[in-house]
C-alpha cells in the first residue's frame, strides 16, 4: 500500500491525497481546489498528477472548495466511482460546486471575447454546471462513527471534528495481505468550543495520521472577544463614522458564524441599529442548508432554539440576492454593515464593495479569516498605501481592521489536543499537509516533542509506502 500526496503540501489549498492498495484499487481522500495561489492557480488545477478513471472511491472531509471543488473535474475526466460523506457536506457541496461552475463559466466567457479579438483561441472551464450536477448521483452518505463497509477490504468511519458544518475526520480500516491497516485523515480541524458547532470528536488508534496544520506555529486569541470586538467595529463605522463596514467573509462557516454573534446581540439588546446586509447568494443558500441540520449543533446553540427558532435572523437584516440590489448598496451613502464573499476578499461580490468603498475614509474592511498570501485580503491586511484591484490602482483610505480569533481552524494547542486521543508509539507515520512552511515546520517540532516518531512534511506528487 501507499500513499500520494497530490494536493495541499507546503500550501494550504487543493486539498488531495491518493491511496493506492497492492491490488490496484485506488481511494482519495479529497479532491480540492487550488485558490489564491496567483498565476500559478490554474496550472495547479489543471494537473491532477493521477488519472481519474483509475480512481474506485473518493472519500471528503468537508464541503470548503479547496477540499471539494475539483471533484466535477474528476467526473468529467472520467472518474465514475462512489464518493462518502456526511449527509451534511453533501447538501453543501452541491450548492457550492454548482456556484464555482457558474463562476468560472461567467470568467471564461468574459476571457474569450477578449481572445476571440485578439484571434487567440478560446479557454474551457475546468467543468461545467451539468458536470457538477451529474457528480452529485455520486455521492452516498455515511453517518458519523458508524462502521461503514465500503468493500470486503475497506471499512470507513467518520468522526464530527468542528470545522465546518459536517466537516469529518475519516478513518479507514484497510485489510491488505491479511494485515489490518488503520489511516486517519484529519480534513480540517474545528476549535474546541466553537459557537455553534459541537467540539472535534476523538476517532480511534491509527497507524498513520494525515493532519492539516494551517495554524501549526500560532495560537488564536480568546474567542469570547470576537462578539465585542465586532459589535466595536460597528459602533465606530457606522455610528461614529457613518460609513460602511465590509466583512469579506467565507459563504459557508464564517458568514453563520458572524451572524449568530449578532443574532446574540440583538438577543441581549446590545445590537447596533443600523442595516445589514449579507449579499452573496451563495452564502443564503449556504444559511439555509446549515439551517436544516441542527444535529451538527453544540448544546449551546441547541438551548437558544428552544427559545429562538432561527439563530441566523435578527433585526434589519437582509439576504441579498439580486445582482442590481447588490450594486446599488456601492451608490448608498447610508451606515451599514455588509457582509459578502468570498473570505479571502480574491473574488464575488465583496470585492466591488471593496473597490467602491476603499478610498473613503468613513469605510472599515474587517478581515476576519485566513488569507492566502497573494490574495487582496492578506495585501490588505499588510496596510499598504494603495492596492491592485480590477487592473486599477485605489489609494487605500478605509480603515482595515481583523478578527484573528475567527478562524474556523484549529490552532497548535488544539491540535496537538485533537491528536491526545492517540498513542504516539503506535503510530508509524504522521504526514502534515495543509499548512505553509513555517507552520508546518514549528508543527513537525512539535509533535516529535510530544513522542510521535516519524512525522514528514511531503512535497506534492511525492509517494510513501505504508
Amino acid at each position: 500500500m501507499k500513499i500520494t500526496f497530490h494536493g495541499a503540501t507546503q500550501t494550504v489549498t487543493g486539498s488531495k491525497h491518493l491511496i493506492t492498495l497492492s491490488n490496484g484499487k485506488q481511494i482519495l481522500l479529497d479532491c480540492g481546489m487550488y485558490q489564491g495561489m496567483g498565476k500559478d492557480t490554474m496550472p495547479l488545477n489543471n494537473d491532477l498528477g493521477f488519472v481519474p478513471s483509475t480512481v474506485d472511491y473518493m472519500v471528503l472531509s468537508h464541503a470548503h472548495v479547496d477540499h471539494c471543488g475539483l471533484i466535477p473535474m474528476l467526473y468529467k475526466q472520467g472518474f465514475r466511482g462512489r464518493i462518502f460523506t456526511s449527509a451534511a457536506t453533501k447538501d453543501l457541496t452541491k450548492i457550492l460546486l454548482e456556484d464555482s461552475a457558474r463562476i468560472q463559466e461567467n470568467d471564461i466567457r468574459f476571457l474569450n471575447k477578449k481572445r476571440f479579438a485578439e484571434g487567440r483561441e478560446p479557454l474551457e472551464p475546468l467543468y461545467s454546471v451539468s458536470d457538477a450536477r451529474e457528480v452529485m448521483n455520486l455521492f452516498e452518505d455515511v453517518p458519523f462513527e458508524d462502521a461503514f463497509k465500503i468493500d470486503e477490504d475497506i471499512t470507513l468511519q467518520l468522526f464530527e471534528n468542528g470545522h465546518i458544518l459536517g466537516a469529518a475526520t475519516i478513518f479507514l480500516t484497510i485489510k491488505e495481505n491479511g494485515k489490518l491497516t488503520r489511516i486517519a485523515f484529519s480534513g480540517d480541524v474545528g476549535r474546541y468550543g466553537d459557537y455553534i458547532l459541537k467540539s472535534p470528536a476523538v476517532f480511534p488508534q491509527a497507524d498513520y495520521i494525515i493532519i492539516e496544520s494551517t495554524y501549526g506555529n500560532r495560537l488564536h486569541e480568546k474567542v469570547y472577544d470576537n462578539s465585542e470586538v465586532l459589535r466595536e467595529n460597528i459602533l465606530h463605522t457606522c455610528i461614529d463614522k457613518k460609513g460602511k463596514l465590509i466583512i469579506p467573509a467565507f459563504s459557508v462557516g464564517r458568514t453563520q458564524e458572524l451572524l449568530y454573534a449578532l443574532n446574540e446581540m440583538d438577543l441581549d439588546s446590545r445590537l447596533p441599529l443600523v442595516k445589514y446586509y449579507v449579499d452573496s447568494p451563495l452564502s443564503t443558500s449556504a444559511t439555509n442548508v446549515i439551517r436544516k441540520h441542527p444535529e451538527c449543533f453544540n448544546r449551546a446553540v441547541q438551548h437558544i432554539l428552544k427559545y429562538d427558532d432561527d439563530v441566523f435572523d435578527f433585526r434589519g437584516l437582509q439576504y441579498i440576492e439580486d445582482k442590481r440590489e447588490s450594486q446599488a448598496l456601492n451608490g448608498s451613502k447610508e451606515p451599514c454593515v455588509i457582509i459578502s464573499a468570498s473570505g479571502m476578499a480574491e473574488a464575488g461580490r465583496v470585492k466591488h464593495h471593496i473597490a467602491n468603498n476603499i478610498e473613503k475614509a468613513s469605510t472599515t474592511i474587517l478581515m476576519v479569516g485566513y488569507c492566502e498570501k497573494q490574495s487582496l485580503g492578506a495585501r490588505l491586511k499588510a496596510h499598504p498605501e494603495e492596492v491592485g484591484i480590477f487592473g486599477q490602482t485605489y489609494k487605500v483610505k478605509a480603515e482595515v481592521e481583523s478578527i484573528s480569533s475567527m478562524s474556523a481552524h484549529a490552532d497548535y494547542n488544539d491540535l496537538c489536543q485533537y491528536l491526545a486521543c492517540q498513542d504516539a508509539s503506535e503510530v508509524k507515520k504522521v504526514f502534515i499537509v495543509h499548512g505553509e512552511d513555517e507552520a508546518q515546520t514549528a508543527f513537525q517540532n512539535r509533535l516529535l516533542k510530544k513522542g510521535f516518531r516519524d512525522v514528514i512534511i511531503p512535497r506534492r506528487h511525492e509517494t510513501f509506502g505504508l
